[in-house]
């Protein structure tokens, strides 16, 4: 009967995955059917609740975690490792997942296109802070149309940390180059064999630029001519601040505002910020070395958490092993080399 309903569907146009949902049963089932009209309906009936399953008292407390005005605008993946470090660990970042979308605050993301995987020649490693800079501008608007603020930004690669920034009219080779001196300054480091990477633009490969980095012994690094994707440190910095929550919706009313905007930004960022390709630590700790202690903190409480409730773990515990080093432009893999052929 339910067969023949569905044929009619069919008939008249509508979708089997459609037509399933409507009378409550999955389109695999019913593709069995079809091949084994015979057989017998091979359901199992209305599921039982796992025993490892959240209790109806840990479900209001994540619940009411992930809907609080201080922590419901983070992400499970930041919500977790914050609350670990905060001694309290309540459920995993899939289980707050799931309860999100039972209550519909999972929003979907429109699909990002990706091209083809591009590396650049040179391969730099680092192991330690103040090894790899990488260093890009990009434009903020104001309230004059067509006129831009240019921000000069500078990252370590291997902490992600912002070690410096500065805000312009225009792009100069002399204002990066006063930029990097400053750094190097305030920072009271040794730039001698820092490797500094960037892209080909003016103000990178200007004359005062090269000087200045030649007199302070800190080695130029950069992309392959048109290859957009040879920076991309600097590039997902850029994307973190322009798609923050905080980002201004209206343009910057002058020079001074946008430095005030940008000050907080770089001060969330490398203080508050939870980096997820260094195990969710603030750029901060993993420069000072903090992130070590940190880390092995989690480690501690989710291995607690495994003990008290072990039925709730199919495997391994989180890894919360600091990353050792961060490379500049790897060497592709077969799997990326394959589909680029």
């Amino acid at each position: 009967m339910i067969l023949a309903a569905l044929n009619e569907a069919e008939i008249a146009g509508a979708r089997l995955h459609a037509a399933c949902q409507v009378i409550g049963v999955s389109a695999r089932t019913i593709q069995r059917w079809k091949r084994h009209p015979e057989a017998d309906d091979r359901r199992c009936g209305p599921r039982h609740r796992p025993g490892n399953a959240l209790s109806g008292r840990e479900e209001s407390q994540v619940l009411a975690l992930v809907t609080s005005a201080e922590y419901g605008y983070l992400s499970p993946k930041q919500l977790v490792p914050q609350r670990a470090d905060e001694g309290r660990y309540l459920a995993s970042e899939s289980t707050m997942y799931r309860l999100k979308r039972r209550i519909g605050l999972s929003a979907r993301r429109p699909p990002r296109l990706r091209t083809e995987v591009t590396r650049a020649m040179t391969i730099h490693r680092a192991v330690r802070s103040n090894q790899v800079w990488s260093w890009d501008i990009t434009y903020l608007p104001t309230v004059i149309r067509g006129r831009f603020l240019r921000l000069y930004l500078v990252m370590d690669v291997w902490s992600r940390r912002i070690v410096g920034w500065d805000i312009h009219d225009d792009e100069l080779a002399e204002r990066a180059a006063a930029l990097i001196q400053r750094i190097c300054a305030e920072s009271g480091i040794d730039p001698t064999g820092l490797v500094l990477h960037s892209d080909n633009g003016k103000p990178m490969r200007g004359t005062t630029m090269i000087a200045t980095l030649q007199w302070l012994g800190i080695v130029p690094s950069f992309s392959r001519p048109h290859v957009c994707n040879d920076n991309p440190y600097s590039e997902a910095l850029f994307r973190t601040l322009k798609h923050t929550p905080a980002y201004p919706r209206l343009p910057f009313a002058s020079t001074d505002a946008a430095r005030q905007w940008v000050a907080r930004f770089v001060s969330w960022y490398n203080t508050v910020h939870r980096h997820s390709a260094i195990r969710y630590v603030t750029p901060d700790q993993r420069h000072t070395g903090a992130d070590v202690a940190i880390l092995a903190r989690r480690r501690a409480l989710y291995e607690d958490a495994r003990r008290r409730m072990p039925g709730r773990w199919s495997g391994r515990i989180r890894n919360w092993t600091p990353v050792a080093a961060v490379i500049l432009n790897p060497e592709p893999t077969a799997k990326e080399l394959n589909a680029a052929s």
